[in-house]
């Protein structure tokens, strides 16, 4: 089965934050890593700093030298995994099977949820879009049939790229690239290859895997399937998911309670929706409720026997909301939560949700709505006013 991954890498990440949190740093050259001329390495360099020369692991001595205007920050780790948690809330969002690489990265797996969303590529500039909307920050996107080449496309056309790598086309995106972008190929690796005359990945494809072996010894065999865009390594989530969610923000702040009811029914379905297409059930569901001066509340209660139900969830979602303090304000943000996710066996799943001939059923609409959209079918309840609302 051909995979569809997506690596998602944050621009610049601890500079940027720093130059979030504080506007007097916008457009200057900010390094993160300890004060100018003292020992250690950077960090980060915002992309000012970098038009000097200045770039991650080089000493701070040195980056002082070459950029003496710079802003030198200490790294503020509890900041930086604050929003990095942030990041993986947003990733989660689209599919459980998230792997952080590091604070700033993370590989997703969306083969199995892609079509509930529209495709990769909408999956793609969606996550840009929120990560710019939500946590004021850039990230670029590479997708890919696998993680090596989806970490190599996210890196081409930094900060804010989108690259997509079609399945089939992999021979060709890697053609023209230089040796030195296949991971492990460090300075010294390179010029040995560029001796050898192989300057670009293509000159290396068209090398046998026996001809690779003998020049470079076992990680021979390992360079010919990078040149040939081989990597069948699995995105292997941190832990499983905590909760699938999905929240809305209304154009225009709302008291109008039936449209807050048919809001939490789509809401519902989509949360419904992700729990079936993962093969997950969720024990407990909780709403989300931000009002118009911003004040966010959470309600959540646990159920006897787990669901993956629509009309379960919502039905729970809308006795959670009726109970939720409004105080004469407005509503500005909806979302539904499912946690408390678990794999049940089929017997369980018929039993619990009301049998073969419903689960039949509820497959049938799931596959209407992953073809025609979200409003081609379901409870009347949920028929979205798109122009009165958009999803976060």
């Amino acid at each position: 089965m051909i995979r569809t991954i997506i690596h998602v890498d944050m621009d610049a990440f601890y500079a940027a934050v720093e130059q979030r949190d504080n506007p007097a740093l916008a457009g200057r050259p900010v390094i993160v890593g300890g004060v100018g001329g003292s020992r250690g390495v950077v960090s980060a360099a915002s992309y000012e700093a970098r038009a000097y020369g200045v770039h991650s692991a080089m000493p701070l001595k040195k980056a002082q030298a070459l950029c003496p205007a710079g802003v030198f920050l200490p790294v503020d780790m509890e900041k930086y995994a604050a929003v990095s948690e942030q990041l993986r809330s947003i990733l989660g969002s689209y599919t459980p099977l998230v792997e952080p690489a590091s604070l700033d990265e993370a590989y997703l797996d969306v083969t199995a949820s892609e079509r509930l969303y529209g495709g990769a590529e909408r999956i793609g500039r969606e996550i840009q879009e929120r990560v710019e909307g939500e946590l004021r920050l850039t990230c670029s996107v590479g997708i890919a049939p696998n993680k090596y080449l989806a970490k190599i496309a996210s890196d081409l056309r930094k900060p804010k790229g989108f690259v997509v790598v079609p399945p089939g086309s992999e021979l060709e995106f890697l053609r023209d690239l230089p040796v030195g972008k296949l991971p492990g190929v460090g300075k010294v690796s390179m010029k040995r290859m560029n001796e050898l005359g192989i300057i670009t990945v293509g000159q290396l494809s068209r090398m046998s895997r026996i001809e690779l072996r003998r020049l470079f010894g076992k990680w021979g065999e390992r360079l010919y399937e990078l040149a040939n865009g081989i990597d069948t390594s699995e995105v292997i989530a941190d832990s499983q998911a905590k909760s699938i969610s999905h929240e809305t923000t209304f154009e225009t702040d709302t008291s109008d309670m039936e449209l807050v009811r048919r809001t939490l029914a789509l809401l519902s379905d989509r949360v419904s929706a992700r729990l079936r297409e993962e093969n997950l059930t969720a024990r407990t569901v909780g709403i989300k409720v931000r009002l118009a001066d911003f004040t966010t509340m959470h309600r959540e209660r646990s159920l006897a026997e787990p669901t993956d139900v629509d009309d379960r969830v919502f039905s729970l979602a809308w006795e959670l909301f009726q109970a939720v303090p409004l105080k004469g304000q407005k509503i500005r943000l909806l979302g539904v939560v499912a946690s408390g996710l678990d794999r049940p066996a089929e017997q369980m799943r018929l039993f619990s949700n009301g049998g073969e001939k419903s689960r039949k059923a509820v497959t049938a609409i799931d596959n209407i709505r992953r073809k025609f959209g979200d409003g081609a079918i379901g409870r009347g309840s949920s028929i979205e006013k798109k122009e009165q609302q958009h999803d976060e």
